[in-house]
């Protein structure tokens, strides 16, 4: 059994990165974030997208990664489960647009130096991250004493509400959408409408590997914000509610402040990659924010390894990339990029019955920092007993 162990997909890389020393893993981090961003850049033959831009999907990898880490924090960390995570998806994706776009009565591009037409995408980013907060707490405050199923259906009919409302809103231009949203208007002088432009759609810097590259520099700063928080005291209670909720709150852990700051958290980090997604597209309507929307991306966090933030981002490469790299390839006059949902769906039946933990599972270090403890404390009771008196 511990061969087969061994042999797992993830265990191997897991206890090798868990056995570095920290320095080191700040080293291989930083090589690892170079060779990725390299990546659209390099176009290797094998990896390459042949029937789509390459730099395309590896912008939308970035978008759904961001989603998937913060949907990680609530279902992954806390143990929540969460079906309506698109609807902070959408909130931060309507909050950039209903600020920019020309269709809203909202806009606010040009009144002021702070909105204005260059800064404008950049302005909205910390205002989408916070109106999506808001919302977590507000669903979060009345909710989040239910557990299980019920949770998840409240969340499955706040993903769903908040659709319908920007479907049927005038504000949001109902189902035809909001158009040219602002993007960052960044080396205008060297490519019209600016790197970041849909314009720029052409070589091997178009705007989706510009996009890619911010959505990596995201992607990095939220990393390092939540590897911190797993190690505080706000990480270790997350562990504990989701182990065993009862258990946690007889032992003085505070469950229901905990698990909202969870929602709210992840709703922030959805908000952030709604913008993010605002921004790329140019163009928000509601039809993008449905349920299936919303359960690719909860499949991208079982997939990964639920806890873990690195295995959930290579669950999001997974969604983003097959697809797009099996567009195109006809099999008896099927085309295998349009048969996804079947693809990822056997994908997740298989992995429930031989790895119920996903790709790479959580490596809890809880055990291991208590046995270290009792070895110190064990030895420090020897050499006070062996201490001549």
């Amino acid at each position: 059994m511990s061969a087969a162990r061994a042999l797992a997909p993830g265990d191997a890389i897991r206890r090798w990165w868990s056995e570095l020393a920290r320095p080191m893993q700040w080293v291989y981090g930083i090589v690892g974030f170079a060779v990725l961003a390299l990546l659209p850049v390099w176009k290797i033959p094998y990896l390459d997208t042949p029937n789509t831009s390459f730099g395309g999907v590896m912008a939308q990898f970035a978008m759904v990664a961001l989603i998937a880490i913060g949907l990680n924090v609530v279902v992954g960390q806390a143990g929540l489960l969460d079906l309506g995570y698109v609807g902070f998806y959408a909130i931060g994706a309507y909050t950039v647009a209903l600020l920019t776009s020309p269709d809203s009565p909202w806009n606010r591009m040009g009144t002021s130096a702070f909105f204005s037409s260059d800064w404008a995408w950049l302005s909205c980013l910390p205002i989408a991250v916070a109106i999506a907060a808001c919302f977590g707490l507000i669903l979060g405050t009345p909710t989040l004493r239910l557990r299980g199923d019920y949770l998840a259906i409240v969340t499955l009919g706040f993903g769903e509400i908040i659709r319908l409302l920007a479907d049927n809103l005038d504000v949001t231009n109902g189902p035809r959408g909001l158009h040219k949203v602002a993007y960052p208007h960044v080396g205008e002088q060297h490519v019209h409408g600016g790197v970041f432009s849909s314009a720029n759609s052409g070589g091997h810097l178009n705007y989706g590997v510009w996009w890619y590259w911010l959505g990596l520099c995201l992607i990095a700063v939220v990393l390092v914000l939540m590897g911190n928080l797993e190690r505080s005291r706000v990480g270790r209670s997350w562990v504990a509610i989701r182990e065993d909720e009862d258990a946690a709150e007889m032992m003085g852990v505070p469950t229901f402040r905990f698990k909202l700051w969870a929602f709210v958290i992840g709703a922030s980090i959805g908000g952030l990659s709604g913008a993010l997604y605002a921004g790329q597209v140019q163009y928000v309507a509601s039809p993008t924010f449905n349920i299936i929307n919303s359960m690719l991306f909860l499949c991208a966090v079982v997939l990964g390894g639920q806890g873990n933030k690195l295995g959930v981002i290579a669950g999001a490469f997974i969604i983003v990339y097959l697809p797009n790299r099996l567009l195109g390839v006809q099999v008896q006059g099927v085309d295998l990029g349009n048969l996804k949902y079947l693809f990822f769906g056997l994908a997740l039946v298989v992995l429930m019955i031989f790895r119920p933990q996903g790709l790479f599972p959580a490596h809890q270090k809880l055990m291991a920092y208590w046995r270290r403890t009792s070895e110190r404390l064990g030895a420090k009771k020897t050499d006070e007993a062996e201490a001549p008196a």
